[in-house]
């Protein structure tokens, strides 16, 4: 039987959106998810997204599925490419602007913009050891300008999750950064017993950031939406930017805010339609 979807980016960072909304369990397994994120044999996308039933009063539910089969909690390209989806499934039926998503890193919100563009409500980061998880400070303690070995190389790291681990680290040119050859050694380093994302950032104002990305599961992309607003939160803590900024990412810019109101971050960026097929 064939299974109709549809593919979106955010920022290049791409995604196969799969309708699962008569279904609470993915359409595809992870090893069918691999063969259709391979760019030369498959669709080719960063992970596949899968629109489900929602969970505990939420619309809906989220699942992906890595380009390397993983299942990450959350992506923040992705809702925002999730958000954009289930208002195009909708149609004309669509009576809401925004969305209560159910995820493995609890309930994210994205709202549709009369601009086009999509402002997600991420939530609150967490900061304690425990929560990320990583075994570089105790499970209570924050752990901000930590010195960690990688490469051969000491890099003072500041961890943050949004659901997912980061690793931020501030370096004086992102552009001169190897992400092939240290990305790997960060995401598997052992100091992170469920892997990490991992953010190499470039502080250009108190307000602007340039960010690359080695993302868990993915490897290099485009963009992390998960990733600036982590990134965001580091510079905060470290003292090197304000609570908003725009975070430059390879494939364009994102809109970062962390409220001094109600501590939460709020995400905004495009989310844009690709083509739709049927597998």
């Amino acid at each position: 039987m064939a299974t109709e979807f549809t593919k979106y980016h955010g920022l290049g960072n791409d995604f196969i959106l799969i309708d699962n909304r008569l279904s609470s369990l993915p359409l595809l397994t992870p090893e069918q998810a691999v063969k259709l994120c391979d760019r030369h044999f498959g669709i080719g996308a960063d992970g596949v997204i899968f629109a489900l039933p929602g969970e505990s009063g939420t619309d809906y539910t989220m699942r992906i599925f890595n380009s390397d089969g993983s299942e990450p909690e959350m992506c923040g390209n992705g809702i925002r490419c999730l958000g954009r989806f289930l208002a195009d499934l909708e149609g004309e039926s669509r009576t809401k602007d925004s969305y209560h998503i159910h995820t493995l890193a609890g309930v994210i919100t994205p709202q549709l913009m009369t601009d086009g563009q999509v402002k997600v409500d991420m939530g609150l980061p967490r900061l304690l050891a425990g929560e990320i998880p990583t075994t570089l400070g105790t499970a209570q303690t924050k752990v901000i300008n930590q010195p960690l070995e990688v490469a051969g190389k000491t890099w003072e790291v500041t961890c943050v999750s949004m659901g997912n681990p980061h690793c931020i680290t501030f370096v004086e040119d992102v552009a001169a950064i190897d992400l092939e050859i240290i990305g790997p050694q960060f995401e598997h380093h052992p100091a992170f017993p469920q892997r990490t994302n991992t953010e190499f950032i470039q502080v250009v104002s108190r307000d602007y950031l340039k960010m690359r990305v080695w993302e868990r599961g993915a490897g290099i992309t485009l963009a992390c939406g998960t990733g600036a607003c982590a990134s965001l939160v580091a510079g905060v803590l470290t003292g090197k930017c304000d609570r908003t900024a725009t975070v430059e990412l390879p494939g364009g810019p994102l809109q970062i805010e962390w409220s001094e109101t109600d501590q939460r971050i709020y995400m905004t960026g495009p989310a844009q339609r690709v083509f739709s097929g049927q597998i």
